[in-house]
């Protein structure tokens, strides 16, 4: 591993799905990834229909507790510097730590939401930590359509309370999520012919 740091299973999954193209709308190569680690450890694991995992672990106590899901989703968004060569269909992201933050070496870094997938894959190995019933949903294509999301079919989860690993703030919990919409706007435009020379405007390097 690269990356020494903890939780040491977290940043240990973390790192592997990094190994693996998981662009939006290429989800296939890292579900194919998450449905081998759960059946490795027993775990009960499906595909639905438009390609999210799903994926129920036992408890290991609290046996009577209500099921909680845990969702997560699979792409990335898939962006690299204009200097760089990098093949998102085959090549990984090559992350380091560098000092108290991990990065990307000219690419993004996908830690979302690859760090969420990465502790819903920890939770499933480890059985250190006492906690009911668990399922996790792993959905696709969230960066560019919510495909995953809204292909997902009422009464496919079992779960009585959900906790999107997926959040915008340190330290924060997402319970619920008010959906996402799409917007067509159609202007007219009248075009003028000008004289003169055309330019090109662009702003690299942003910290955002």
């Amino acid at each position: 591993m690269k990356l020494n740091l903890k939780p040491e299973l977290v940043w240990k999954y973390f790192e592997e799905i990094s190994q693996i193209p998981r662009c939006s709308k290429h989800e296939e190569k890292v579900a194919e990834y998450v449905v081998s680690i759960a059946k490795k450890f027993g775990h009960e694991v499906t595909r639905d229909d438009v390609g999210n995992v799903i994926v129920r672990k036992k408890a290991t106590a609290h046996d009577n507790a209500p099921m909680v899901t845990l969702q997560a989703h699979l792409d990335m968004v898939c962006e690299k510097n204009r200097d760089v060569e990098h093949d998102f269909e085959k090549d990984p992201i090559d992350v380091y730590a560098d000092g108290d933050m991990v990065r990307a070496k000219g690419t993004t870094l996908g830690a979302d939401n690859g760090i969420g997938v990465a502790t819903c894959l920890a939770l499933m190995e480890d059985n250190s930590i006492k906690h009911g019933p668990l399922e996790f949903l792993l959905t696709i294509d969230e960066e560019t359509g919510m495909t995953g999301a809204f292909g997902l079919k009422k009464g496919t989860l079992k779960g009585k309370m959900m906790i999107n690993v997926d959040t915008e703030e340190f330290g924060a919990v997402y319970i619920g999520c008010a959906g996402g919409g799409n917007s067509t706007i159609k202007i007219p435009v009248k075009y003028d012919t000008e004289k003169g020379k055309g330019l090109e405007i662009s702003i690299r390097g942003l910290k955002g």
